[in-house]
This record gives structure tokens, sequence and C-alpha cells, in this order.
């Protein structure tokens, strides 16, 4: 089989690391007393359902008991 001895033609990909921008983003904006009012209750809210629903759930993960009163038949009693 032959090799290609022609130039890549996505060749800039290769110099991605090497390329340094003069634009400097724009500067975050600061969030408002009532956006960090909010995303705290929606966090809050989130790890509040997850606790409960651990809470609520470890009964049922727990192995049962059987429990040991032995329950015997009439006819067995009768004799």
């Amino acid at each position: 089989m032959f090799s290609r001895r022609e130039p890549v033609p996505f060749a800039f990909v290769a110099e991605a690391d090497r390329f340094r921008s003069n634009v400097t983003p724009p500067p975050r904006e600061r969030l408002s007393p009532s956006q960090m009012a909010a995303r705290s209750l929606v966090g809050l809210t989130v790890v509040a359902g997850l606790v409960g629903s651990l809470l609520l759930g470890m009964p049922a993960l727990q192995p049962s008991k059987a429990p040991e009163t032995s329950q015997q038949s009439e006819a067995a009693q009768g004799r």
C-alpha cells in the first residue's frame, strides 16, 4: 500500500495546543442576593430529599427476622 505525501488538510488541529488568544473573556456577573438564596434553597431541597429518602428507606433495606413464636395447628394441639 502506498502512503500519501500531501499535507494534512486539518493541520490547524495540531497547532491548537500552541494557540494563544489575545482576547480576554468578559468578567463574570455577580449573583444577586435573590439568586443566591434561590440556589441555596434548591440545593437544600435536594439534600433534604436525599437524606429523607435514605432515612425512610433504611428500614426496608434491613434483613427481616422471622418471629420466633411457633404457630402450631389445631390438630397438633388437640392430641
